[in-house]
């Protein structure tokens, strides 16, 4: 009997200088994508976050006027490991962000002000590739990112914000979606994995009340692991995964 062939994943592109990250909760860029932040930034690209809710339904033990703040401080300090200074919010409400206009229209308007080249996001399908189901406000968040991609450079849609200063941009080139089931690219995670797990450690208050595990041992395997599954596809080093569009 034949074995299964795998496809091995392409490299990312690289004639990039400016990267916006569109997700829909702190540490969702961290479970796995931080790691080609890090390299990115070392590299001397400019990425900026933007979230569409502050993560305040996240934590069954914290009310969200007090759990939003406090991701919102995770968040900026896990951005700050991997070399991000740059976060800003939505406050969407977290749990039931709404895919539609509103959401376009946000995240086209940041896409705008920061004109990047490459978008990022985070799987927006159904499910992770098998029998997991994603979260809506997942789904919502990747499907509008990827629509706003072209919003932006559109200046009939939204037309309100060229009236706030902020003029079309046709220049997004590529959306990347992380944590896709179907992924074609990849970057290699082995100058930023160490900081993707210190990264991600910054969330402790959400992991500790995720697993009874010790932090470091839980955040260290889950990446470690991810890193090299994704690496068998990609010249046997640790890798992280994306689906690339292309505009």
């Amino acid at each position: 009997m034949t074995e299964p062939t795998t496809t091995p994943l392409e490299p990312m592109p690289a004639d990039w200088r400016r990267a916006l990250a569109v997700v829909a909760h702190p540490d969702d860029l961290e479970y796995g994508c931080s790691a080609a932040i890090a390299a990115w930034t070392d590299e001397g690209r400019e990425v900026a976050y933007l979230l569409a809710t502050r993560g305040e339904a996240g934590i069954d033990t914290l009310e969200p006027a007090r759990c939003g703040p406090l991701r919102e401080r995770e968040q900026r300090a896990s951005a700050a490991v991997v070399g991000v200074s740059v976060v800003e919010f939505l406050d969407h409400r977290d749990g039931v962000v709404e895919y539609g206009t509103a959401l376009r229209r946000d995240i086209a308007a940041a896409i705008r002000r920061h004109r990047p080249e490459l978008v990022i996001t985070l799987n927006h399908r159904d499910t992770w590739g098998g029998a997991v189901w994603n979260t809506p406000d997942h789904v919502a968040v990747g499907r509008a990112t990827l629509d706003a991609a072209a919003d932006a450079g559109n200046r009939w849609i939204f037309p309100e914000l060229v009236g706030q200063g902020l003029e079309p941009w046709n220049g997004v080139r590529w959306v990347a979606v992380a944590g896709s089931g179907t992924p074609t690219h990849a970057v290699d995670a082995t100058p930023g994995l160490e900081r993707a797990v210190r990264s991600l450690l910054e969330h402790r208050t959400y992991i500790e009340a995720l697993t009874d595990e010790d932090p470091e041992t839980y955040v260290r395997g889950l990446l470690t692991r991810y890193a090299e599954e994704t690496g068998e596809r990609f010249g046997g080093g640790p890798a992280v995964a994306f689906e690339l569009f292309t505009r």
